[in-house]
Protein backbone atom coordinates (compact mmCIF):
# COMPACT_ATOMS: atom_id res chain seq x y z
CA UNK A 1 0.00 0.00 0.00
CA UNK A 2 1.16 3.68 -1.01
CA UNK A 3 2.25 5.68 1.69
CA UNK A 4 -0.46 8.87 0.10
CA UNK A 5 -2.98 6.07 0.51
CA UNK A 6 -2.37 5.53 3.95
CA UNK A 7 -2.35 9.31 5.45
CA UNK A 8 -6.14 9.12 3.68
CA UNK A 9 -7.39 5.95 5.60
CA UNK A 10 -5.81 7.31 8.96
CA UNK A 11 -3.86 6.15 11.55
CA UNK A 12 -6.32 3.91 13.25
CA UNK A 13 -5.67 0.89 10.88
CA UNK A 14 -1.97 1.42 10.98
CA UNK A 15 -1.40 -1.60 13.01
CA UNK A 16 -2.93 -4.06 10.82
CA UNK A 17 -3.15 -2.51 7.64
CA UNK A 18 0.39 -4.59 6.46
CA UNK A 19 -0.85 -7.63 8.01
CA UNK A 20 -0.87 -10.95 5.95
CA UNK A 21 -4.35 -12.14 4.74
CA UNK A 22 -5.95 -14.70 7.26
CA UNK A 23 -6.05 -18.01 5.55
CA UNK A 24 -8.05 -21.09 7.46
CA UNK A 25 -6.61 -24.26 8.15
CA UNK A 26 -10.14 -26.06 8.39
CA UNK A 27 -11.89 -24.29 6.02
CA UNK A 28 -10.60 -24.42 2.38
CA UNK A 29 -11.01 -21.41 0.23
CA UNK A 30 -14.17 -21.19 -1.84
CA UNK A 31 -13.79 -21.30 -5.72
CA UNK A 32 -14.20 -18.00 -7.86
CA UNK A 33 -16.95 -19.58 -9.48
CA UNK A 34 -18.94 -20.49 -5.98
CA UNK A 35 -18.12 -16.96 -4.97
CA UNK A 36 -19.82 -16.00 -7.86
CA UNK A 37 -22.98 -18.00 -7.61
CA UNK A 38 -24.09 -16.94 -3.94
CA UNK A 39 -24.50 -13.26 -5.46
CA UNK A 40 -26.73 -14.51 -8.07
CA UNK A 41 -30.78 -13.79 -8.76
CA UNK A 42 -32.69 -16.31 -6.59
CA UNK A 43 -36.34 -17.35 -7.16
CA UNK A 44 -37.61 -15.57 -4.51
CA UNK A 45 -41.46 -16.18 -6.20
CA UNK A 46 -40.88 -19.97 -6.26
CA UNK A 47 -43.87 -21.45 -8.69
CA UNK A 48 -44.60 -17.58 -10.20
CA UNK A 49 -43.28 -18.74 -13.65
CA UNK A 50 -45.48 -21.82 -13.39
CA UNK A 51 -48.57 -19.91 -12.27
CA UNK A 52 -48.38 -17.37 -15.35
CA UNK A 53 -47.93 -20.36 -17.84
CA UNK A 54 -50.69 -21.89 -16.27
CA UNK A 55 -53.13 -18.44 -16.16
CA UNK A 56 -51.89 -18.44 -20.53
CA UNK A 57 -53.05 -21.81 -21.16
CA UNK A 58 -56.20 -21.77 -23.28
CA UNK A 59 -59.13 -23.86 -22.99
CA UNK A 60 -62.31 -25.08 -24.90
CA UNK A 61 -65.53 -23.97 -23.33
CA UNK A 62 -68.09 -26.85 -22.97
CA UNK A 63 -70.82 -26.76 -26.05
CA UNK A 64 -74.04 -27.69 -24.93
CA UNK A 65 -75.86 -29.70 -27.28
CA UNK A 66 -79.83 -29.19 -29.01
CA UNK A 67 -82.30 -31.40 -28.38
CA UNK A 68 -81.91 -33.34 -31.72
CA UNK A 69 -78.05 -33.72 -30.89
CA UNK A 70 -79.16 -35.40 -27.74
CA UNK A 71 -81.42 -37.41 -29.22
CA UNK A 72 -79.44 -38.83 -31.91
CA UNK A 73 -76.60 -39.56 -29.16
CA UNK A 74 -79.06 -41.76 -27.32
CA UNK A 75 -80.09 -43.75 -30.62
CA UNK A 76 -76.49 -44.19 -31.46
CA UNK A 77 -75.75 -45.60 -27.95
CA UNK A 78 -79.23 -47.62 -28.07
CA UNK A 79 -77.75 -48.94 -31.23
CA UNK A 80 -74.42 -49.95 -29.65
CA UNK A 81 -76.23 -51.38 -26.47
CA UNK A 82 -77.69 -53.96 -28.86
CA UNK A 83 -74.66 -55.03 -30.99
CA UNK A 84 -72.16 -55.17 -27.53
CA UNK A 85 -71.50 -58.82 -28.15
CA UNK A 86 -70.17 -57.67 -31.73
CA UNK A 87 -67.63 -54.96 -29.37
CA UNK A 88 -68.10 -52.53 -31.96
CA UNK A 89 -65.59 -50.30 -32.50
CA UNK A 90 -66.34 -46.32 -32.43
CA UNK A 91 -64.84 -43.15 -32.12
CA UNK A 92 -66.25 -40.72 -29.46
CA UNK A 93 -65.54 -36.85 -29.45
CA UNK A 94 -66.11 -35.93 -25.59
CA UNK A 95 -65.64 -32.77 -23.76
CA UNK A 96 -62.84 -33.53 -20.91
CA UNK A 97 -62.85 -31.42 -18.09
CA UNK A 98 -59.54 -29.31 -17.29
CA UNK A 99 -58.56 -29.93 -13.78
CA UNK A 100 -57.35 -26.69 -12.63
CA UNK A 101 -59.51 -24.15 -14.30
CA UNK A 102 -62.82 -23.39 -16.15
CA UNK A 103 -63.27 -24.95 -19.04
CA UNK A 104 -61.66 -28.27 -20.77
CA UNK A 105 -60.59 -29.83 -24.24
CA UNK A 106 -62.37 -31.91 -26.55
CA UNK A 107 -60.67 -35.64 -26.78
CA UNK A 108 -61.58 -38.08 -29.45
CA UNK A 109 -61.16 -41.76 -28.54
CA UNK A 110 -61.13 -44.93 -30.62
CA UNK A 111 -61.78 -48.36 -29.31
CA UNK A 112 -64.03 -51.08 -29.12
CA UNK A 113 -67.00 -51.03 -26.68
CA UNK A 114 -67.24 -53.37 -23.97
CA UNK A 115 -70.51 -52.06 -21.97
CA UNK A 116 -72.74 -49.60 -21.26
CA UNK A 117 -72.90 -48.75 -17.87
CA UNK A 118 -76.31 -47.23 -17.36
CA UNK A 119 -76.19 -46.14 -13.43
CA UNK A 120 -72.16 -44.66 -13.53
CA UNK A 121 -73.27 -42.90 -17.16
CA UNK A 122 -70.19 -44.33 -18.71
CA UNK A 123 -69.06 -45.88 -21.70
CA UNK A 124 -66.35 -48.84 -20.79
CA UNK A 125 -64.46 -49.55 -23.74
CA UNK A 126 -62.18 -53.15 -24.25
CA UNK A 127 -58.56 -51.49 -22.85
CA UNK A 128 -60.33 -49.98 -19.44
CA UNK A 129 -60.92 -46.33 -20.96
CA UNK A 130 -64.30 -45.20 -19.46
CA UNK A 131 -66.01 -41.82 -20.73
CA UNK A 132 -68.86 -39.97 -19.36
CA UNK A 133 -71.82 -39.85 -21.59
CA UNK A 134 -72.92 -36.92 -20.40
CA UNK A 135 -69.63 -34.89 -21.77
CA UNK A 136 -70.13 -37.17 -25.37
CA UNK A 137 -70.28 -34.34 -28.63
CA UNK A 138 -69.98 -37.22 -30.81
CA UNK A 139 -69.94 -40.66 -32.31
CA UNK A 140 -68.84 -42.72 -35.06
CA UNK A 141 -68.35 -45.79 -36.42
CA UNK A 142 -68.83 -48.19 -39.46
CA UNK A 143 -71.93 -49.57 -37.70
CA UNK A 144 -73.58 -46.20 -38.10
CA UNK A 145 -72.95 -45.86 -41.80
CA UNK A 146 -76.44 -46.94 -43.27
CA UNK A 147 -78.48 -46.08 -40.30
CA UNK A 148 -79.98 -42.91 -41.42
CA UNK A 149 -78.38 -39.96 -40.04
CA UNK A 150 -77.26 -41.32 -36.96
CA UNK A 151 -73.62 -40.14 -37.82
CA UNK A 152 -72.98 -36.90 -37.68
Amino acid sequence: MMEEDRKKIGSSYDDIIDLPRHVSVRHPRMPLQDRAAQFSAFAALTGHEAAILETARLTDAFVELDEDRKMQIDGQLWLIRENLGQRPEITVTYFKPDEKKNGGTYVTVCGRVKKIDEYGRQILFTDGTALPVDHIFSIEGEMFRNMGGLEI
